[in-house]
């Protein structure tokens, strides 16, 4: 960490990447500016992936203009940890980038964040809304002081949860409050924070139309995280009598206790019964209702921004990237919200359209952090040298569409590898010494509940996988 510090003093000393100089770019060449779209809890459960039910036009037609990564996954599943890593480009490990209350500042101190990487080389950065966890967190990285609707203190807005019904507003003020999982008021957009944030990037794109300073804006929305709040013509979208029967499976009889979790985010909101209950049926059909509802309503405000962005003539000088910080479950595995190691945690939506770049699906793995060196490659800005992630330049470009063998990812004591084919996972103790281990055969078994990690059909497929996966875990311990 002592060598990334010395190296920014020495950049910044030197004038190498001072604050209002373009290190990347001659004179008179236009640098491309970047919107970078964060949606909270958002698993690809969209149109654009193949999701028919699914009422998402604003992402889809990102989509269509686009490259869809159809295998894009987070490093890690948890909010807090996952923006870090992806904004730092730096892997989770056992003492980096853990949980929900992850802090850049803390875990990677010193390092540059993407935001900060292009205000050195003279762009102006701008955090709206939630990019990373803390609105106070890595602050160099931004032109401005982070701006979060969150963090306005009037009447209704207090809580993060953002109840607009008066009762649960209530009942939200209480030290102990019993709050539900949802609601569906008759309100405008703009009345929950989503649309707020949707205007206030509205607003700085006009900004920076009439400025001529490259920009990187990053907005991020917080739905569909919970409680799925949306405004009602949202839930409307998706009747009761259309929904599907929750899948609400059990947990797989043959994956380890370890893999299990309690999904304390959910139990937390009124009527989710207590201890190890599963959710009863016509609650998990009002929950997906809610989680699909909410990620319209997210969609609508991504749409607005876009909108803006192509009113303004930037799109075509704008590389724009959709990224989702985590999976979620609804239910699958007998499991809700994110926290494991299974598909459904760690996959993510990831979309890029940039100036150059034909739409395209692209089916190679990726994952979060790689998404720091594309930029700077996109950009023409120097890499830093702290980065661990690859450059997918080659995939949007169609000449590489497989830049990865495999990813990786991490959750508490576990670690996991994907290939193109499998998905293992292992967990050490302290010691390192493994205490449990899953596979899946995602060709065979695309539902993961099947575990052959003991069959001895795949003895030769674990050797493997579990020696590539101890060769990267080496490569984090001396980084």
């Amino acid at each position: 960490m002592i060598r990334y510090q010395v190296l920014l003093a020495v950049a910044l000393v030197c004038g190498q990447f001072a604050p209002g100089v373009a290190q990347s770019a001659e004179p008179d060449e236009v640098r491309p500016n970047v919107l970078f779209l964060a949606v909270d809890d958002l698993r690809p459960e969209l149109g654009a992936y193949g999701a028919s039910h699914m009422r998402t036009p604003a992402i889809d037609r990102l989509a269509a203009t686009g490259v869809t990564f159809v295998r894009a996954y987070a490093n890690v599943p948890v909010c807090g940890a996952s923006r870090a890593s992806m904004m730092t480009g730096l892997r989770p490990t056992r003492e980096r980038f853990l949980t929900y209350f992850t802090r850049v500042d803390e875990d990677a101190p010193g390092v540059p964040t993407v935001a900060g990487w292009f205000r050195q080389a003279g762009y102006t950065t701008i955090s709206l809304g939630k990019v990373l966890h803390h609105s106070d967190d890595a602050v160099d990285s931004w032109s401005e002081k982070p701006w979060d609707p969150q963090n306005d203190s009037l009447p209704g807005y207090r809580k993060w949860r953002n109840y607009l019904v008066e009762e649960n507003i209530r009942e939200d003020m209480k030290k102990d409050g019993n709050v539900p999982a949802y609601e569906a008021p008759d309100v405008d957009d703009d009345a929950y924070f989503d649309g707020k944030v949707a205007v206030r990037a509205m607003e700085y794109l006009q900004r920076f139309a009439r400025e001529d300073e490259p920009f990187f804006l990053a907005v991020g929305f917080v739905k569909p995280h919970l409680p799925f709040n949306a405004p009602k013509r949202y839930w409307d979208l998706y009747p009761e009598e259309s929904l599907p029967r929750p899948v609400n499976q059990p947990f797989p009889e043959s994956a380890p206790q370890l893999a299990w979790h309690n999904w304390g985010e959910l139990r937390r909101y009124a009527g989710v019964p207590e201890g190890d209950a599963p959710v009863p049926e016509d609650l998990a059909r009002t929950l997906v209702q809610g989680y699909r509802a909410a990620t319209s309503y997210s969609d609508a405000q991504v749409g607005r921004v876009l909108d803006e962005l192509e009113r303004l003539d930037l799109a075509d000088n704008t590389i724009v990237v959709l990224w989702g910080d985590h999976g979620f479950s609804l239910g699958e595995h007998g499991l809700w919200v994110k926290h494991s190691p299974f598909e459904l945690a760690n996959r993510i939506p990831l979309i890029v359209r940039a100036p150059g770049v034909e739409p395209g699906v692209a089916h190679g793995l990726v994952e979060s952090v790689d998404i720091y060196p594309t930029l700077v490659e996109l950009s023409g800005l120097p890499r830093p040298d702290h980065l661990q992630g690859e450059d997918f330049t080659a995939a949007l470009h169609g000449t590489d569409p497989t830049p990865r063998k495999a990813v990786f990812t991490r959750w508490q004591n576990s670690d996991s590898i994907r290939t193109d084919r499998y998905h293992y996972t292992e967990w050490r103790n302290r010691k390192g010494a493994v205490i449990g281990r899953m596979l899946y055969d995602r060709v065979r078994d695309r539902g993961e509940m099947n575990n052959v990690a003991e069959n001895p059909d795949y003895a030769i497929v674990v050797a493997e996988l579990s020696r590539a996966l101890t060769e990267h875990l080496a490569t984090l311990s001396t980084s």
